[in-house]
């Protein structure tokens, strides 16, 4: 077996995964959760025990009304002004590098002890652009994890474009030359590459000419969970209703925090309290911002974030799925078509659409030319998300990657690479 002391890390936005460089150009994703090579991007403060807990066990002390605070989707204030800010954990202000540092930490420490050696050299996932037609904060981003990754213990450090580390790992598995279009729909972006894949490039050091084009949009699972949550449970705590001055509508700033994985936490913050009481005094149905208010009172944020998430997973498999949320008061209990969900993502949809066009237009090729579509992340499972975009290449051949360990996968055959294999 290989000793070897690069790995591949894809730090997403919902999950992470570690990978090692095998035998005969090949990868093998590692356990860092019990047995599960899948570790959900979640940190929980316990005030408890005084310790921070990771992936599963995070979510499961949150839901199990362990005192403390729950930290999700942290990958998407990157090259954000959010960085700057600090959050208060029960007497400690938290840099949100520190936070990210303690997850990368941990996902290190969780990969050596599977690997049973030191891993010093990472090839790192990055999203196409971490920040939207912004370069300057694009580059900051990278930047921002890179110090974190150095931090963490990493000597050497490498990058790669997520949808490039999927097509790698697609490779492995082909039996002739194919122009591929890879679509990765990770929690926080969707990412687009188009490349030319064969037997023969496996052994290729050098990729540069194969690698047509690459483009990505800042869309993901995590703001269709905020577009369901803004159509439907947000407007039963008061959202899109009407304030006493019947002309205009309740201010939104609250629901918009509250539907944001990673803003939820600062709705807690003790000056937010006041501000919440003139919500209520100015609502025309103040009973429903009162929902609001016991749900920020009760820290049940994402608690709400993940039945939602829940409806959303659900709804790629029926036609309707329940919401049902306990609460002090009157509980949260509502129904959810599948063609609500679609119509309330549906512009966000076409935004991911365009990105997979300009990435085509890129590459100086026409839709007929692709001979197989490739799959992979969380996003990939929805239908209506997935038929729209193979639907833009009617004549390739689509083929579903893992969808949480394809990227991982890949970044670690780059980091053989990149690294050499021992």
């Amino acid at each position: 077996m290989i000793k070897t002391r690069s790995c591949g890390i894809d730090f997403g936005t919902s999950n992470s995964t570690a990978a090692l460089p095998a035998e005969n150009g090949q990868a093998r994703l590692l356990p860092l959760e019990g047995d599960s090579v899948v570790l959900p991007s979640a940190l929980f403060f316990s005030f408890e025990e005084g310790r921070v807990r990771y992936g599963r066990e995070a979510v499961g002390s949150y839901v199990e009304g362990v005192e403390g605070r729950l930290m999700r989707a942290l990958k998407s204030v990157l090259g954000s002004s959010t960085m700057n800010e600090k959050t208060m954990i029960r007497a400690q202000r938290w840099s949100f590098s520190e936070i990210i540092g303690l997850f990368l930490t941990q996902v290190k420490h969780r990969a050596e002890e599977a690997a049973g050696h030191e891993l010093s050299q990472v090839v790192l996932g990055r999203p196409v652009h971490f920040v939207d037609n912004n370069p300057q904060a694009d580059a900051r981003a990278q930047d921002e994890l890179e110090a974190i990754a150095r931090a963490s213990g990493f000597s050497e450090i490498a990058f790669q474009y997520e949808p490039i580390a999927a097509a790698l790992d697609y490779e492995r598995g082909v039996e002739g030359e194919e122009l591929a279009a890879i679509i990765d729909l990770g929690g926080g972006t969707s990412d687009f590459a188009i490349v030319r894949v064969s037997p023969e490039g496996r052994n290729r050091a050098d990729r540069r000419d194969d690698i047509l084009a690459s483009t990505g949009v800042h869309i993901g699972g995590t703001d269709f969970d905020r577009l369901l949550s803004l159509a439907t449970v947000m407007r039963e705590l008061g959202y899109g209703t009407p304030s006493r001055d019947p002309r205009r509508d309740l201010p939104n700033w609250a629901f918009f925090e509250l539907a944001t994985w990673h803003r939820i936490n600062f709705l807690y913050a003790p000056q937010v309290e006041p501000r919440l009481r003139e919500l209520r005094q100015d609502a025309a149905r103040p009973e429903l911002v009162e929902r609001l208010m016991d749900i920020v009172d009760e820290r049940l944020g994402h608690a709400l974030a993940a039945a939602v998430e829940g409806v959303k997973i659900d709804l790629s498999e029926t036609e309707r799925a329940r919401l049902r949320f306990a609460l002090r008061g009157a509980p949260l209990d509502l129904e959810v078509e599948r063609q609500a969900f679609e119509g309330a993502i549906g512009q966000a949809v076409s935004g991911v659409e365009g990105a997979l066009e300009e990435c085509r237009a890129q590459a100086g090729i026409e839709a007929r030319d692709i001979s197989s579509v490739f799959l992979t992340g969380g996003s990939a499972s929805i239908p209506f998300v997935r038929d729209r975009l193979t639907a833009l290449m009617p004549q390739a051949r689509v083929v579903q990657g893992d969808v949480f360990g394809s990227v991982g996968t890949g970044l670690a055959l780059d980091a053989a690479r990149k690294f050499g294999a021992a």
